[in-house]
């Protein structure tokens, strides 16, 4: 049987069970959820040894950035989806009175979600969270770069749920290539922006509406009247962790001239004090996917412009905690996401120039991060600089509030998701206006003559 075929049927299935089954009960979705969740609570062990295994991964970013986030995802959607399913009422304008209007979120179908390599767990999983509380059926594509993550989600899931209620496929581009000539609900993607062009137009032939989470070149901006000492220790966090491969990490620096050789000198020595001598032997520094990025990231490094690290080891998937100086536009590093442990710096002169040089850059970037002490500058830049998301004196932690939407803009993505976000990215919001029988305005209805003016008198 040919893949196109087997998920032909794969997704007739589950159509099948979600218009029988529909709208499944609120005490359903919660009891498939806490289901998952003791599942994911059973398998922390395989989970963070296939992490080791695919990342090297420490197990305390496993936990903390991948299952531990998960579970405390389910914890929450669980205790708050019976306020999300609950209909919302609006206004009713007073010409349409006597008469009740309120929002329904109601699920779209069976969605399709395909993840990516940098957090294999919690990026396959939070999507189907949302898609689950919203009330739909999944099919799950996990990412072939992280095959041992891939081989433990597929048997959790596969185990835990009727698969024509959710059903996880591990397989290469062939495998992607099928799914997408079928007719979905909805598609979310997380990955690159050149793969998410060509998801957007597979689902165009279908007009299936898309979740697109890409990535982009995210900035920090370290101003003169930032603290460099926390500057320094959140920009190191944010973008060592998972080695530089999380799509909202730091991508590059600009800092102010005033105190970027302070700012270089407290960043080379934070980094030497955190990985050592020799970073190859740290239990803290994880490795890139595969040989292929290894090669395509130790590419981006100019030696004579590196200040620290630079050295790698493509067949151990290995690059080294490295920045780099006297970075120019338009040197290969700021070219593409460097999505690695590699960070180039620039100076610039006004906060001005920071602004020209992100927005001088062919995308908005997912993330962007302000260091500075003045509310002034901070409310500046936030007002003038274009991106998905942004945090102010700190790096990434905008991701681990639930009550903010995670998403991009242009290139860096299409719609956003998390906690209440997730669950309405996976609903639809019907609109329902309930009137009364008790009063019948007549004025309304035909005939017209001699009411327009009236009309207008009530309305304006």
């Amino acid at each position: 049987m040919s893949l196109d075929t087997l998920f032909e049927k794969k997704v007739q299935q589950q159509r099948a069970f979600f218009m029988a089954n529909q709208p499944l009960s609120l005490s359903y979705r919660q009891q498939q959820l806490s289901l998952l969740k003791d599942a994911i609570f059973d398998h922390q062990e395989a989970l963070t040894e296939a992490l080791s295994l695919d990342l090297n991964k420490p197990e305390f970013e496993s936990y903390v950035t991948e299952i531990g986030y998960v579970l405390n995802e389910l914890k929450s959607t669980i205790k708050q989806l019976k306020k999300w399913v609950k209909p919302q009422k609006v206004n009713t304008p007073f010409f349409l009175q006597p008469a009740t209007s309120y929002i329904h979120s109601t699920a779209l179908g069976v969605c399709l979600i395909i993840s990516p390599f940098n957090y294999p767990v919690a990026l396959t999983l939070s999507p189907l969270i949302a898609a689950l509380a919203a009330g739909n059926c999944c099919i799950v594509k996990t990412s072939e770069l992280t095959p041992n993550v891939s081989r433990v989600l597929k048997q959790l899931l596969n185990s835990l749920f009727s698969s024509d209620y959710v059903h996880c496929v591990n397989g290469d581009v062939e495998h992607v290539t099928a799914l997408l000539t079928q007719k979905f609900d909805h598609i979310f993607f997380t990955g690159s922006s050149e793969v998410g062009k060509l998801v957007m137009q597979q689902a165009a032939q279908h007009l299936t509406p898309v979740t697109l989470e890409l990535g982009g070149k995210s900035p920090c901006i370290v101003c003169a009247d930032a603290n460099i000492e926390i500057a320094v220790k959140r920009i190191v966090y944010g973008k060592m962790l998972n080695t530089g491969q999380t799509c909202v990490a730091p991508d590059y620096v600009l800092v102010d001239d005033s105190i970027k050789s302070e700012f270089l000198k407290q960043l080379t020595q934070r980094i030497k004090s955190l990985y050592g001598a020799e970073p190859i032997k740290s239990k803290d520094l994880g490795r890139i996917v595969n040989t292929q990025h290894t090669k395509r990231i130790s590419q981006l490094i100019d030696p004579d412009k590196v200040i620290i690290g630079g050295r790698f080891d493509i067949k151990n998937r290995y690059i080294a905690p490295t920045v780099m100086v006297n970075v120019e536009l338009d040197d290969p590093i700021m070219q593409q996401e460097v999505f690695g442990p590699v960070l180039p710096v620039l100076g610039f002169s006004e906060v001005e120039d920071a602004v020209t040089i992100i927005r001088s850059l062919p995308s908005h970037p997912l993330a962007a991060y302000i260091f500075s002490e003045g509310k002034s500058t901070q409310d500046l830049l936030v007002s003038q600089i274009q991106a998905g998301g942004m945090a102010i004196n700190h790096c990434v932690q905008q991701l681990a509030n639930p009550n903010l939407p995670f998403g991009g803009v242009g290139l860096s993505g299409i719609g956003s998701y998390h906690g209440k976000y997730g669950f309405d990215c996976f609903s639809h919001q019907k609109s329902v206006l309930k009137a009364a029988t008790w009063f019948d305005l007549s004025f309304a209805y035909p005939p017209y003559k001699g009411k327009l003016s009236k009309l207008k008198k009530f309305l304006e």
